[in-house]
């Protein structure tokens, strides 16, 4: 059984209670899916625990960012800023063992269906890690992808999004799965996104992760929750952290709609 996670963003706290929920699972290999590092404030504690606990990993596109194989034009300024403090903090081991990561990676399906592993997407040549897989449109570019790869792999795992997802390709029509599973059907396609281990966007602030049962032909959504409050302060400690941190996600939009609006009537 493989356990997917994706976009840690140097959240120790949330990594640690994620893997501790893995431990209790019958899981033989972890595989990350970028963004290890980024926006908090453990990126060296966060690689050092993958490294331990011998986790298979692609790059993202904060990877690369810290490690200058991509530039944070298209960051958000906090994003940006960062990357930049980012690089200060790590050192020279662990900024050659991001760089060396690869953007895509093939696990072997003896047991059941192969498996392909992207940050972002499968379908572009150049610039996956940048894709986010969010409407059907792109979705279909990665299907259409993951149906000609050379490797035959079924399953395509994608993060990036930092929204969990389960879609199905069957006979030409996609399937969006609603539940916290899904069984894996000859002939069908998949792309699964686990969602964010230490980077939230909805209300609900629990790390989460999946479990891929090849031989059993399953993939299973798993929520962890952890100490949020503890990782923040950090995050504000070191300055990373938004002006509307404190307020739940789903009020960040509203809040910052109506704060423009009063400024462009001033």
């Amino acid at each position: 059984m493989i356990a997917v996670i994706s976009d840690i963003h140097a959240n120790l706290e949330a990594l640690d209670a994620t893997l501790d929920a893995i431990r209790d699972e019958r899981v033989g290999r972890i595989l990350c899916l970028g963004d290890i590092v980024g926006y908090n404030a453990d990126p060296a504690g966060c690689i050092r625990r993958l490294r331990e606990a011998g986790a298979v990993c692609v790059a993202g596109n904060h990877d690369r960012a810290v490690t200058g194989q991509i530039t944070t034009e298209g960051f958000n300024p906090l994003a940006a800023r960062a990357v930049e403090w980012t690089r200060t903090q790590l050192g020279p081991g662990d900024m050659d063992w991001l760089r060396r990561l690869p953007l895509k990676l093939d696990l072997a399906g003896e047991d059941g269906p192969g498996i392909v592993a992207v940050h972002g997407a499968l379908h572009p040549e150049t610039g996956c890690e940048l894709v986010r897989l969010d409407t059907d449109d792109k979705r279909a570019l990665s299907f259409e992808a993951l149906e000609s790869h050379p490797t035959g792999a079924r399953i395509c795992a994608f993060g990036h999004t930092h929204r969990i997802g389960i879609f199905e390709m069957r006979d030409g029509a996609m399937t969006a799965h609603q539940g916290d599973g899904v069984a894996i059907r000859d002939g069908s396609y998949y792309l699964v996104n686990p969602g964010t281990v230490g980077q939230p966007r909805t209300s609900d602030r629990r790390a989460s992760f999946m479990l891929i049962d090849p031989a059993a032909r399953t993939v299973q959504l798993r929520r962890v929750p952890y100490d949020y409050r503890a990782a923040m302060a950090k995050t504000r400690k070191a300055g990373l952290a938004a002006r509307l941190s404190r307020v739940p996600e789903p009020l960040r939009g509203p809040i910052r709609r109506i704060y423009h609006a009063l400024r462009g009537r001033a």
